[in-house]
């Protein structure tokens, strides 16, 4: 199965997520706009999400699938089984399945301290402290259900299916449109905020048993027997406990910038934490789409090649990921800067989501988008060194991102506000993407050939023809981005046909897209390559 496939496949389904979530955000800005109740919210909702990310989605995932795919297929000559897999996963489950549970108790015992700790100025407004802690434990059982889910989602993923555990998200945005709905309906006229607060915390927990129920159902029909016995620390699983340490800290410098970046939104005027995860919203949904669906198809298939010794096809996989991923992030990332406002006030400006609080996102927006290339780049550099194992050298790159970056917001924080430190954030992802490259390269594990950077090249004169496309229509429709709904329709859908159009019609004009890469997303396949063959970077 090729890469192209894998991602259309994972990057098709985070699409639908990414858009039940950009709805469920929308409505989140109307009945709450950013006050109280939407900052403790997105805190207690950043908690859950941030370990999910870090832990079972980052560290556990890139440990687990490549040992796992190991014992499936085989490494070095020696053949695979699905018992030696079956009884790895099941050895894996059993102690997995306790830290997990321990974790979560412990952390919901003490989530008053955990809260102090990232948003101690809180407490300086009457109530706010203690919402978002009880908001926090309310959410935090997510945690311990959709870390199952990871597991599961890479176990599929191993054996190449990829959409289960890239559609399980939308449970989880289907489950929290209707909580805010329903919060919104029981709140009536009253005013009363909490109200929401309070089912769209619950709705949080719910959704994870609900994507741990459908992963588990989609695991039997894979044929997938896990048994669940008593906790054995064999040399496998204590070798996948050393890979995921490190791993936790090389796999997630964007979830610890998330959590450093909560730490300092807290402390600015109320509204900034909201401010800046709805900012983030637009700013997830080419990550999420490109970003995620590269790393998470990119891994299994890097960690064959390498354990069949396949050195030349290891590169080649990294070299059309890399191509893909500023194919599609270079346009995003522009637009996005370019068309903020307009985005910011077409979608989220109404109810309580006042015009001031649009444009102050929109600048956020525009901050964040800067580090949008680099954010996706990493997902596609970290796998190289996953895929041999190496989870160390990930951590020193990370560590010195993060210290830059706490570094920078000590400075910006006060001087910029939230914007300063949606930059921060940019510029210490960038600085994690060169240091990982710089290492690959310098080991011989992967090299930016000329024919990569000539279409780079390429790719970025496109963009900078979309760009001023998009920079002299933006002003013409001001007016319709803030009226009734069929004109921010009409403005919004002009500025993407627009954008697009000038792009791509640039990108083939100037050779930026080759004509094995346009067959590939189309669903047609060259008659040279294998089915399981990657396209060649032209």
């Amino acid at each position: 199965m090729s890469l192209v496939k894998n991602v259309g496949t994972i990057g098709g389904l985070t699409a639908v997520s990414r858009v039940f979530g950009f709805a469920r955000d929308m409505l989140l800005a109307r009945v709450l706009g950013a006050g109280l109740v939407a900052d403790a919210f997105q805190l207690a909702f950043t908690l859950p999400n941030t370990f999910r990310r870090l832990f079972a989605e980052g560290a556990f995932s890139v440990a687990f699938v490549p040992m796992y795919s190991r014992a499936l297929h085989g490494h070095d000559g020696e053949p695979g089984s699905e018992e030696a897999a079956e009884r790895f996963a099941g050895d894996v489950l059993s102690v997995f399945l306790w830290v997990l549970l321990a974790f979560s108790t412990l952390c919901m015992i003490g989530m008053g301290g955990i809260v102090w700790l990232l948003a101690r100025e809180y407490a300086s407004v009457p109530g706010k402290f203690e919402l978002a802690v009880f908001l926090s434990r309310i959410t935090f059982p997510y945690l311990f259900f959709i870390s199952l889910v990871a597991m599961l989602s890479g176990l599929l993923n191993a054996r190449s299916r990829f959409g289960p555990g890239a559609l399980a998200p939308v449970l989880l945005n289907l489950f929290l449109i209707s909580a805010i709905l329903l919060g919104n309906y029981l709140r009536g006229n009253s005013g009363n905020d909490h109200v929401i607060g309070y089912c769209i915390a619950a709705g949080v927990s719910l959704s994870g048993l609900a994507q741990f129920l459908y992963l588990a159902w989609e695991t039997r029909r894979a044929g997938v027997r896990l048994q669940v016995r008593m906790p054995r620390f064999t040399p496998e699983v204590k070798r996948l406990g050393l890979l995921i340490l490190p791993a936790t800290f090389g796999a997630g410098i964007y979830q610890i910038s998330q959590l450093v970046d909560t730490f300092f939104a807290t402390s600015l005027p109320q509204g900034s934490l909201s401010l800046l995860k709805l900012a983030d919203r637009l700013n997830q949904m080419p990550l999420g789409i490109v970003g995620i669906a590269l790393g998470t198809a990119i891994l299994p298939m890097l960690s064959r090649h390498i354990h069949t010794g396949d050195a030349r096809e290891a590169q080649r996989l990294q070299s059309n990921a890399f191509e893909i991923a500023t194919l599609l992030t270079l346009p995003a990332a522009a637009a996005l800067a370019v068309c903020a406002l307009p985005f910011c006030t077409a979608f989220f400006v109404g109810g309580k989501f006042t015009a001031q609080d649009g444009a102050l996102m929109a600048q956020i927006v525009v901050a964040l988008v800067a580090g949008l290339p680099a954010y996706v780049i990493v997902k596609i550099l970290n796998p190289g060194f996953f895929a041999r194992e190496d989870t160390r050298t990930p951590v020193w790159t990370a560590l010195v991102s993060l210290i830059f970056n706490v570094a920078i917001n000590l400075y910006v924080v006060n001087r910029y506000g939230i914007i300063g430190l949606a930059a921060a954030t940019a510029a210490s992802a960038t600085l994690n993407c060169i240091l990982l490259y710089a290492i690959l390269h310098r080991r011989g594990w992967f090299r930016f050939s000329a024919k990569l950077a000539s279409r780079i090249a390429r790719q970025l004169a496109a963009t900078a023809a979309m760009s001023a496309v998009l920079w002299w229509l933006v002003p013409q429709f001001t007016t319709a981005y803030s009226g009734p709904w069929f004109g921010r329709v009409w403005s919004l859908s002009l500025l993407v046909a627009a954008g697009m159009g000038t792009f791509f019609a640039v990108a083939f004009l100037t050779g930026a897209l080759d004509k094995d890469l346009i067959a590939q997303l189309r669903r047609k396949r060259p008659d040279t390559k294998r089915d399981d063959d990657i396209l060649e970077v032209q």
